[in-house]
């Protein structure tokens, strides 16, 4: 149950609120923002809840036991605020939210609503919607290993123990040219074509300067390297942009064995019967269907 002090549960009983709903923001990067629905910015926690956000909430919903609570969070898009260029850049995915009801007259008394993070954020021309997802989601996440012919661990990962931070496993470069979501790009040094297929790029300068994309292909184009990315970034990526990489994988044996001599630690089993051997019937072209290896 929610402890509440006998001066916050005095205002709470009053005919007359000075009660207003102030959102903590805390993103994944460091970044901490504060919002108020009051007319006045108001600071508590070592955070200024600005008034000037726009930002209001729509019905919240919650039920005993362990489903999934919901609610939303509306805002106005404001560049010294939310920008759209973060919230198309996924900069704001997975954000951890506070909920607090607050005093407007004196911000000690202060009660703690809900915490959720925020999951689906829709954009219109001028504003945002957030889904703020309860704590419950995680619940929801798978958990545990499960028999697939593919690695289920992510590469990098406690259970992958690959290295990503080592010199072989980055690169560097700066785009030379674009064209949609892909790219022309200079790298720092000569990588095999598909070696960051699947793998992370960090814009670090322009105008998508902080974004993260997944690469969806990379090729070897002469003395250059061909980008190509899954999502559209906010802005255009401008000659001159430059940025981080890091190696994809497929998740196959061959690849951890062969690129990142990691097999000891491979979370897939691929020698699994597939579906083709449960309809398999016996044949004197087949193997043997003894029960034995099916690789000796």
């Amino acid at each position: 149950m929610r402890s509440v002090t006998p001066s916050m549960q005095a205002k709470l009983d009053a005919p007359v609120s000075t009660l207003c709903n102030c959102w903590r923001l805390a993103r994944r990067d460091g970044v901490v923002m504060g919002f108020t629905d009051h007319d006045r910015d108001l600071t508590f926690g070592d955070v200024v809840f600005r008034a000037d956000s726009g930002l209001s909430a729509t019905q919240a919903e919650a039920s005993l036991g362990l489903s999934i609570g919901s609610g939303e969070a509306l805002g106005a898009l404001r560049s010294e605020g939310v920008r759209e260029a973060d919230l198309v850049n996924g900069v704001y995915d997975g954000a951890s939210v506070e909920i607090w009801l607050v005093d407007w007259s004196d911000v000690n008394d202060r009660l703690l609503i809900d915490a959720a993070t925020i999951g689906e954020v829709r954009r219109s021309e001028f504003a945002f919607t957030a889904e703020l997802r309860s704590l419950a989601h995680l619940f929801d996440q798978p958990r545990g290993d499960s028999f697939q012919r593919v690695c289920s661990a992510d590469l990098g990962d406690a259970r992958c123990k690959v290295d990503l931070t080592a010199s072989g496993f980055r690169g560097a470069g700066a785009a030379l040219s674009s064209s949609g979501d892909s790219f022309v790009a200079s790298l720092s040094e000569d990588f095999d074509e598909d070696f960051f297929t699947g793998g992370r790029l960090h814009f670090t300068t322009g105008a998508n300067a902080g974004a993260r994309a997944t690469i969806k292909s990379h090729r070897r184009v002469g003395e250059t390297a061909s980008l190509a990315l899954w999502a559209p970034l906010a802005a255009a990526i401008a000659p001159g942009d430059e940025f981080t990489l890091a190696a994809g994988c497929d998740k196959s044996a061959g690849t951890c064995r062969t690129k990142f001599a990691n097999l000891v630690n491979f979370r897939g089993f691929p020698h699994m019967p597939g579906n083709d051997l449960v309809i398999a019937y016996p044949s004197a072209a087949a193997p043997a269907m003894d029960g034995g290896s099916l690789f000796r």
